[in-house]
């Protein structure tokens, strides 16, 4: 048997301006990075608003997050599902935490294609488990590790 890259069928949205948001090609290239299966992915841009509605619809929480998995299981084997980036708060915490806009965005792909394949971190052992794996991705993209230059 051999081994292949898993495929990657990603869409992009943008439902907020962002003349400075990384290529489209720099989006496959870290969401097709975070896979362990094939995929068929939206990865949505929104504003503030919508971030905030989400959140609130779907996690009972108030105020935007910057992203945010839906997880589809209508087609087995395969990863199906959303991201969703809320840009301004992504352009606020890069700008808190002394990062490019394009390498916050790169940690949060990562990181939201890995909760569409199960990552969790609501627990300890969880959330040590993919942040190791965010890290080993974004280092294999010479992305610094966000965790040590946020503190967390």
């Amino acid at each position: 048997m051999s081994l292949r890259a898993a495929r990657l069928s990603l869409s992009v949205q943008y439902a907020v301006a962002g003349d400075d948001l990384p290529s489209r090609n720099l989006l496959r290239r870290w969401a097709a990075a975070a896979l362990a299966n094939d995929a068929i992915v939206t990865l949505r841009f929104v504003d503030t608003a919508e971030g905030e509605m989400l959140n609130r619809s779907y996690r009972h929480k108030s105020g935007p997050t910057n992203v945010l998995s839906f997880v589809y299981d209508d087609r087995p084997g395969i990863v199906h599902g959303d991201v969703v980036l809320c840009l301004p708060l992504l352009r606020q915490e890069a700008d808190e935490q002394g990062k490019t806009l394009a390498a916050h965005c790169a940690h949060l792909v990562v990181h939201g294609m890995l909760h569409l394949q199960g990552y969790d971190h609501c627990r300890a052992d969880e959330a040590a488990r993919m942040e190791a794996r965010e890290v080993a991705i974004l280092a294999a993209l010479g992305v610094a590790n966000p965790h040590a230059a946020c503190g967390t």
